[in-house]
């Protein structure tokens, strides 16, 4: 299993805490806002989660760190994204 860590701020000026996994040829992503303790789950990633996602994943195929096929696992996952709507 493979951890990707990123940090963002939300609008309220807040930094939230992300972590996606992807084990078993699933993702799974998980955050929290850095005042909190408990993680969130969600069953389902959001657009703006996997576009995210994908710039980390880029940068680390850029470095030799994953392999492209993962990179594709998440455009696949950011198209399917969009048809939902």
């Amino acid at each position: 299993m493979k951890k990707h860590e990123w940090r963002e701020k939300t609008e309220e000026g807040e930094t939230r805490l992300v972590t996606a996994m992807r084990h078993g040829g699933e993702w799974k992503l998980q955050s929290r806002l850095k005042s909190e303790t408990e993680w969130t789950q969600f069953p389902v990633i959001e657009l703006e989660d996997l576009e995210s996602l994908r710039e980390v994943l880029w940068n680390k195929y850029q470095r030799n760190r994953v392999p492209h096929d993962q990179v594709l696992e998440v455009d696949a996952l950011i198209e399917a994204a969009k048809q939902r709507g």
